[in-house]
This record gives structure tokens, sequence and C-alpha cells, in this order.
């Protein structure tokens, strides 16, 4: 048996931006730029596994491949299942293809985001799955890799895209964008209290030619006081680009209502978020599919004919263990959400 492993190009995917200053000042981003270190700890591993351990026989969806720790994982526990695993990181593709090999063709990967969901799923023949996991956000090798462009504690190009075959770059938001559109993702995309004061710095200084200089450049439009507490000055700023380059909330809403979609009944879905942004939209759209859209008045009985899709199996998001952040900081700010087909 063999790995089906598909590259192909397509339409334009962690972390609480305080939690990953913390976390990232602990370790070492001098890594080498290989494939080969694609690698990351999967986040609430074991929360994963009990959460699909008895969904139906048929196919798992990872709609955010990464280093296929999670996929590795599901396929062992589930021998019943198959995996179909997408990643918009062409290195991540590759690393995770060796990684699963073991599997052959019970594991199939796509070169796609989760925007192109439902495509990734029409190339199979597959109508429903058996269960979906969305692990959000940048990985830690993404991370960790200077010439990606998301690290802000070194110098590197403005990058910051998590598909290095599409063409728009943080250079092109940062240099191109008007001051108040800066200002409005900043704020938008990672809550910058300070959004206008860096965005004006930023248009001011233009061409910001690397992420050393942005960093610098936010540094410089905060407060002395703010620039002393809650972590590096910049990781918010380079939070909310990265999301804009990416698109990242955009693919998410279309991602997450695709998978649902196809989601067959008794089967689960599980969500892994790292900021509050992509914590409400994961939460609206699981709330949308519980109650079908009811805009009922909550206290009374619905009379508008909506129908249910999905239940919620937790009311609230679940926290990774004190033991797993001790072990890896960068699960500090996970939160796990679960739903079940109807």
């Amino acid at each position: 048996m063999r790995l089906t492993t598909v590259l192909s190009r397509r339409r334009s995917h962690r972390c609480d931006a305080d939690v990953i200053a913390e976390a990232d000042e602990q370790m070492d981003t001098d890594r080498a730029d290989t494939t080969e270190s694609f690698q990351h700890q999967p986040v609430m591993l074991e929360e994963v596994i009990e959460a699909l351990s008895d969904v139906p026989a048929g196919l798992i969806l990872d709609a955010t491949l990464g280093g296929a720790g999670h996929a590795a994982a599901l396929l062992e526990a589930r021998p019943d299942c198959t995996l179909i695993g997408l990643d918009r990181d062409t290195d991540a593709i590759a690393a995770a293809g060796r990684r699963l090999s073991e599997f052959g063709d019970r594991a199939v990967l796509y070169h796609s985001d989760f925007g192109d969901l439902s495509l990734s799923l029409d190339r199979t023949g597959t109508r429903q799955i058996s269960a979906f996991l969305f692990d959000l956000g940048v990985s830690s090798p993404q991370l960790d890799r200077l010439d990606r462009g998301f690290s802000y504690r070194s110098s590197g190009p403005l990058d910051m895209r998590m598909d290095q075959t599409r063409s728009r770059t943080a250079s092109e938001v940062v240099n191109g964008y008007s001051e108040s559109a800066l200002a409005d993702l900043l704020y938008r995309n990672s809550d910058e209290r300070y959004a206008r004061r860096i965005a004006e710095a930023i248009v001011a200084a233009r061409p910001v030619t690397d992420t050393e200089q942005l960093a610098d450049l936010v540094r410089s439009a905060i407060p002395a006081p703010a620039r002393r507490t809650g972590g590096h000055p910049a990781k918010r700023t380079f939070q909310a680009i990265r999301i804009e380059v990416n698109s990242e909330l955009e693919q998410l809403a279309v991602g997450l209502d695709a998978a649902i979609r196809h989601l067959r009944p008794g089967g689960r879905g599980v969500v892994i978020s790292y900021h509050s942004g992509e914590d409400r939209l994961v939460k609206v759209r699981f709330d949308s599919a519980v109650t079908g859209g009811c805009k009922c008045p909550p206290q009374l009985p619905c009379g508008c004919g909506a129908r249910p899709e999905a239940v919620a199996l937790r009311r609230r998001a679940v926290r990774p263990g004190n033991a797993e952040v001790e072990r890896n900081p960068r699960a500090a700010s996970a939160r796990l959400r679960i739903l079940e087909r109807a």
C-alpha cells in the first residue's frame, strides 16, 4: 500500500498572542530550514482521541494536518477509519507524508486549505465524514523558522504566508494598506489597544523591509509602561497581520460550515483554537448548528421551523491540563470545542 499525496494550487490557515510570546522566549528558534524539522507536539491529543474514539467507522478529516501528530494518533487508535489530511503549507504536507507512510492508502493528503474543504472531499467521492478536526493557527515549526517571517524576535522577510504558493505577503499589507485599514485590522484581529498609534508609526516609516524593523516600529509606538508588561510589544501586531495575510478567519468560517454539512449522523467535530477571535467564530458556528439558526427568544419554544443539525457535547470549551502546559507552553491558550451531528 502507498500513501497518496496530492499537491494542487487553489484559492487562498495558533495562538493567543500573550501565550505565544511567553512560550517563544523558552524555545530555540534557530532550527534547520528543512521539512525534516516540521514536527510539533500535538496539542490536547488525549482529549482529541477520546472525543473521536466512538464515532462511526469511516472517514476522518484532518483539516489542519501540520506535522501529522494528531493524524498519526487517530489512524493508530481507529484502524477502522481512513483519513483525509489538508494543509496549505507544502512543507507540512511533505513532512506528514513521511510520518504517515506506514499507514499506506489509509491516508490521503491534499495541498489545500479548509476554505476548499468540500472540493477536496469531492475529489475522493466522499459525501459524508465520520469526524473532523481543526487545530487552528500557526504551527511551532512555522513560528520557529525565521525565513517564514512569523517571528518578531529576529530579522526575517515580511512574508507570513502559510501557503508559499500564494502571492499576498505581509509586506503588501504593511506597506500597501492605508493607515486606517492597518489600524482596523490590528484591532479586529488581535484587540491591539494601541492600533492607531502603531498604524501611524508604520505608515510614517515606509517602506518597512523586514520583521525586525516592523517589531522595532511597534515597540517605539507603544507607551513605555505598556512595553514593560505582557510579553513582547509586537506580539499582537504580528498575529493580526498574519491573520490578514492568510485570510484565516474567513477561511475558518467557510471550512467549518462545510465540515458540519459533510458530517454524518453520530459523527463528531473537534476544533482547537488559540485566540479569542478564533474561539468566538467557532462558538458562533457551533451554536448555529446546534440551534439550526433559530431566531426565537431562548425562553420560548421554537416557532420558526428551524431544524437543529447538531448537539453540543460540552457547554464550555475544554482547556488543557496543567501537566500538558508544563510540557508544552504553547498549549496554554488552547480551547477545544466538540459537537455531534444529530
